[in-house]
């Protein structure tokens, strides 16, 4: 009698509950194997967010209850393809947002064949593992939301930031003409980027310094919603893109009484949007900005470099 072939096993991490990086384990478990319509990609690279602390912290539950696989972003290579996917095969280089439970931070995720964008060769699988979905944030809000034409003008609040450094290039490359808030140290960075302006934030209020802008991206709230929005032009639109956070019914309510676009945006997973943004980094029009890079074991000191701040540009795991 033959002996049953094992059950291939990979590394990943888990969140076993809230709070500090203590509930962050790095498992060995069974390797998923895909469903109808999604794909096994081998992953080799994570991007760490914001919103991977804020989850691990309690601050965002708005995933999946504890123990789950934590991860957004994730780049790597076509394993095999599920039942009904004509799209994807074994070798293509590919990138995508997924969602925990089955989050990023693994050797191997199954992921949804909508949600998954092929790379061209000329963008490495680090750079891509830090794109989904500040890329997806920024594209979505810039292209699909706020629809930037050439010779509009348009704010981006924290410029320099993970989703404000490539809304400043994706705007840019609409035509439009761009400024950005930033801390001075930051200023060289941004206008490298692309932008028009820099205005430093922490010696000038900006709410007297712009006015008559056609859209505003804001990934801070709190008050730059209310503030942004004396400097809209007419029909004007103000994209918050925070996610979770502060209360927004001043801001909704100031924007009705003012004839102002609100719209307070949430990022979808997209093949199609991925591959639109890759195109552009292919062609020198956007690029993202690693800061460090980290084995998976280091999941920890990962977290803690993305909630401090300590880093300029994303965090990468690497598993």
């Amino acid at each position: 009698m033959s002996t049953p072939s094992p059950t291939p096993r990979m590394r990943k991490v888990i969140q076993t509950g809230y709070g500090g990086t203590e509930v962050l384990r790095l498992v060995e478990a069974e390797r998923p194997a895909p469903g109808p319509g999604e794909v096994l990609v081998r992953v080799h690279g994570s991007g760490v967010n914001p919103a991977d602390w804020k989850t691990r912290a309690g601050i965002a539950h708005r995933f999946a209850e504890p123990p789950f696989t934590p991860g957004l972003d994730l780049a790597g290579v076509v394993e095999t393809a599920g039942d009904g996917v004509t799209g994807f095969r074994p070798g293509d280089r590919v990138f995508a947002m997924v969602l925990p439970p089955r989050g990023a931070q693994a050797e191997y995720v199954v992921v949804p064949a909508g949600s998954l964008g092929r790379l061209p060769d000329g963008i490495d699988l680090v750079h891509a593992a830090a794109l989904p979905t500040a890329g997806l944030t920024a594209w979505q809000s810039v292209v699909r939301v706020a629809g930037v034409r050439p010779g509009q003008r348009v704010l981006v609040h924290a410029a320099a930031g993970g989703v404000g450094h490539l809304a400043v290039q994706v705007a840019k490359a609409r035509g439009a003409y761009v400024i950005g808030t930033a801390r001075e140290r930051n200023h060289a960075f941004v206008r490298d980027l692309g932008a028009d302006e820099v205005v430093d934030y922490t010696t000038a209020d900006f709410t007297t310094a712009l006015t008559g802008l056609d859209v505003v991206v804001d990934p801070i709230s709190g008050d730059y919603g209310p503030r942004s929005l004396t400097t809209l032009a007419p029909g004007g639109i103000l994209v918050d893109v925070r996610g979770t956070g502060p209360d927004r019914t001043e801001v909704t309510r100031l924007a009705e009484q003012q004839g102002l676009r609100y719209v307070r945006f949430g990022v979808t997973p997209s093949g199609a949007d991925l591959e639109s943004l890759a195109a552009l980094v292919a062609a020198g029009g956007v690029r993202v900005a690693v800061g460090e890079t980290l084995p998976l074991e280091s999941v920890a000191k990962a977290h803690e470099l993305a909630e401090n701040g300590r880093v300029t540009g994303k965090v990468v795991l690497i598993p």
